[in-house]
C-alpha cells in the first residue's frame, strides 16, 4: 500500500523575496519570476535552485509551474523543496494535477491571494523511488512527444504563411470582390426572437469561436424555422461555398459555409458573400488571412474608433484574379498545408488526452 502525506511533511513551502524594480536589469543575471514563468526581470543573485515546483500564491493564484534554472523567486511564489522521499519531478507532476484543488482554496479580495498552510496541506502519495521515477519517465515521453508536436505545427504555419503570400503576391491583376460577386446582409433578428433550438444564427463570435477552435462563451442561439422561412424570402439564402466576414468586434474574419444546412446570421455583424463563377470560394478565404489584405483592411479602418468592415468596404476589396485554373492551383497547395495542420493537431489534442489519462 502507497503511503500518502501532508505536503509539508516531506517538503518545505519557502516563499521568495520582493525586489524593487531598481534592482532588476532587462537581460544579465538570473530570472526573477514573480507569479508566473516569464521573466519580470534579472538580478545577480539566485535564491532558487533549479528543476523547482512553483506555486503562485497572489495574482494568478494556485496556478503551478516548474522551472529548470536557477532563479530568484518573489514574494509572489512558493517554492517547494521536498526532502528525499520525493523525485523533484515526481512532486511537480502530482501538485500540477492539483491545481483545481488548490485555486478552491484561494483567499478572495482584491488582489487573490492563497496561503502556504492551503499548499501544505494538500496530500501526495510516496511511493519507492523507483516507481517515481517510473511514472516520470512515462509521463516525459509524452510530454516530449506534445513539445515535437508543437513544434511541427508552428513550422507547418509558417510553411502556410509563406507559401500564402509567395503565392498572393504573384499576380497583379485584380478585381473587387462587387465585380466578382453578389455581396448582402441578412434582415435583421431581434434578441426577443431568439430561441434554444430551430435554426442555428451566428454572430461574429460564433465565426471567431469556429476559428479559434473553442466553445462560443456566449452560448449557442437559433431562430424559429417560420422566421427564418419568412426572413429568407428578403435575402438570398446563405449556401455551401458561400463565405461569412466578420463585420464588427474582430473584423475580416472569414467562414467558409461546407454544406446547405440552413443557417441565418446577425445583420451588421456578418457579411455573406456569394459563391461565383468567377472565383473559386477557397481561394477568396485563403485570400482573407494574406498579409495584403490585412494592410488593406487597416488602411480602410485606421481612422475608426470602432472598427467596422461594411457591405461597401467588401464591395471595394481588390483581389489579385488569376485564371480559375492557377486559383485551383493555389487552394490545392494551402488546403494541403491546412490539412496537414489540422491533423497534427488532431495528434495532439489526443496526446495531451493520454498524457492527462495517464497522470
Amino acid at each position: 500500500m502507497v503511503e500518502w502525506k501532508k505536503l509539508g511533511e516531506v517538503c518545505k513551502v519557502l516563499r521568495g523575496k520582493r525586489l524593487t524594480k531598481s534592482q532588476l536589469n532587462e537581460s544579465e543575471g538570473y530570472p526573477v519570476l514573480h507569479g508566473g514563468s516569464t521573466p519580470m526581470g534579472y538580478y545577480e543573485e539566485f535564491n532558487r535552485k533549479a528543476n523547482t515546483t512553483v506555486v503562485v500564491n497572489t495574482g494568478n493564484a494556485g496556478c503551478v509551474f516548474f522551472y529548470d534554472k536557477e532563479f530568484w523567486s518573489s514574494d509572489a511564489c512558493f517554492s517547494l523543496y521536498p526532502n528525499k522521499e520525493i523525485i523533484d519531478k515526481f512532486l511537480y507532476l502530482y501538485v500540477y494535477g492539483c491545481e483545481r484543488i488548490l485555486k478552491g482554496k484561494i483567499r478572495a479580495g482584491a488582489m487573490p491571494t492563497i496561503d502556504a498552510k492551503a499548499v501544505e496541506d494538500l496530500f501526495i502519495p510516496i511511493p519507492s523511488l523507483s516507481e517515481q521515477q517510473r511514472i516520470v519517465s512515462i509521463l516525459d515521453t509524452f510530454t516530449s512527444s506534445i513539445s515535437n508536436l508543437k513544434q511541427q505545427i508552428e513550422e507547418r504555419r509558417k510553411q502556410y504563411e509563406y507559401e500564402r503570400e509567395t503565392l498572393f503576391t504573384e499576380f497583379t491583376k485584380t478585381k473587387t470582390i462587387g465585380e466578382l460577386t453578389k455581396v448582402f446582409s441578412c434582415p435583421r433578428v431581434y434578441k426577443d426572437q431568439w430561441k434554444d433550438s430551430g435554426i442555428p444564427f451566428w454572430r461574429s463570435s460564433d465565426v471567431m469561436s469556429y476559428y479559434n477552435k473553442v466553445q462560443n462563451p456566449r452560448g449557442k442561439v437559433y431562430i424559429s424555422e417560420s422566421l427564418y422561412k419568412d426572413l429568407s424570402k428578403k435575402t438570398e439564402k446563405i449556401e455551401k461555398g458561400d463565405i461569412l466576414v466578420t463585420g464588427g468586434g474582430t473584423i475580416g474574419i472569414p467562414y467558409l459555409k461546407k454544406d446547405n444546412t440552413p443557417l441565418f446570421v446577425k445583420d451588421a455583424d456578418l457579411i455573406c458573400i456569394k459563391k461565383s463563377e468567377s472565383i473559386i470560394p477557397s481561394y477568396l478565404y485563403h485570400f482573407f488571412f494574406s498579409t495584403g489584405f490585412q494592410l488593406y483592411l487597416k488602411k480602410i479602418t485606421h481612422d475608426a474608433t470602432i472598427a467596422h468592415y461594411t457591405i461597401g468596404q467588401i464591395i471595394d476589396t481588390p483581389v489579385p484574379i488569376p485564371s480559375l485554373t492557377e486559383q485551383s492551383r493555389i487552394v490545392s497547395i494551402l488546403d494541403t498545408f491546412e490539412q496537414s495542420i489540422a491533423n497534427l493537431e488532431e495528434q495532439l489534442a489526443m496526446r495531451e488526452k493520454q498524457y492527462e489519462y495517464y497522470r
